[in-house]
């Protein structure tokens, strides 16, 4: 078997395709995953993400196409992939070492190895004062830490995180997120992340293949992706009687120079240069048109931003 060294992609998938009868979960996906990156799936609940994983990761049967670990079929290096699933899977009634332990004599780790792993992945992990601790007894920003130890114990090339932030604390997210880091930065992993969440995607991710409806809508850093929507401001302004939304943008796009302006989840969503300078003449064709302003905000484009600006809807619907 190539070393992973000598292999540019550690991951490659073919018009990667899953059906379930009619239904088409992920539809002909092209992707190349290079060795020691943070690569980013982003979209809204049902997009394919975790689908996508799963066929990588060997859970799921491919319906059409073909996948690539490190320059082999799925199958003959499983070793290779550690999964850290969006729920999570421990032993309750055993201890963080005893969880430990068990995961790394499933795969067959020597016992000298495996218990400098174990000491190490709960030393990074900041669960090392509850090593003989029961699992259920566990908060659940440390269980999901644990969980992720169990991931690594075999140490493999590359890691998969669904969701890995889902339900955790500032404290514990920000623990993980540079735990994460560490890996592709320290020990040169390939990690496949899925996330709804902008901030994670962002922070965490060197490219970002944003997914919606099993379909590759656009891939890039995160940068980049925020470049597609252009230079400016998101301004939202929230009416009382949305109803009246779409006559709203109307007035908007005849009287001002925008970029763009959509309705998303009952707020107007307006793409602008200068958007503290154009703010007051938007409130005030507003209100001259009957209708009550009850809340505005302006920030800088997101990668939500991008979703929109690709699908006219919010990652979140």
């Amino acid at each position: 078997m190539m070393p992973i060294k000598d292999i540019e992609y550690a991951i490659e998938t073919k018009n990667l395709t899953k059906k379930y009868d009619d239904f088409v979960a992920v539809d002909n996906l092209n992707l190349k995953i290079k060795k020691g990156e943070i690569f980013g799936f982003l979209g809204p609940n049902g997009a394919g993400k975790t689908t996508i994983l799963n066929m990588i990761v060997g859970i799921l049967n491919v319906t059409n196409g073909s996948i690539s670990i490190i320059g082999h079929d799925i199958k003959s290096i499983k070793e290779k992939i550690g999964i850290c699933p969006q729920k999570i899977c421990l032993w309750e009634n055993l201890t963080c070492n005893e969880n430990l332990s068990l995961i790394g004599d499933m795969y067959e780790v020597p016992k000298t190895i495996k218990f400098e792993r174990m000491q190490q992945l709960l030393k990074d992990l900041q669960l090392v004062d509850k090593k003989d601790s029961y699992v259920k007894t566990l908060s659940g920003g440390m269980q999901r830490r644990l969980n992720l130890a169990m991931a690594l114990i075999h140490n493999p090339d590359i890691i998969v995180l669904d969701e890995p932030s889902a339900g955790l604390d500032p404290q514990s997210r920000l623990i993980l997120w540079n735990y994460i880091q560490s890996l592709c930065k320290k020990e040169n992993k390939t990690i496949l992340l899925t996330t709804h969440m902008m901030e994670e995607a962002e922070k965490l991710s060197d490219r970002i293949a944003i997914m919606d409806k099993g379909k590759l809508l656009i891939l890039d850093t995160p940068s980049n992706l925020k470049k597609q929507v252009g230079n400016g401001d998101i301004l939202e302004i929230q009416v009382l009687d949305y109803a009246n939304n779409q006559e709203i943008i109307l007035l908007i796009k005849s009287h001002e120079e925008i970029f763009d302006v959509v309705e998303i989840e009952n707020k107007i969503i307006i793409r602008l240069k200068n958007g503290m300078t154009k703010l007051p003449n938007i409130i005030q064709l507003i209100e001259k048109s009957g209708n009550n302003i009850i809340n505005t905000s302006i920030r800088e484009n997101t990668l939500e931003d991008v979703f929109i600006y690709l699908t006219g809807r919010g990652l979140r619907k």
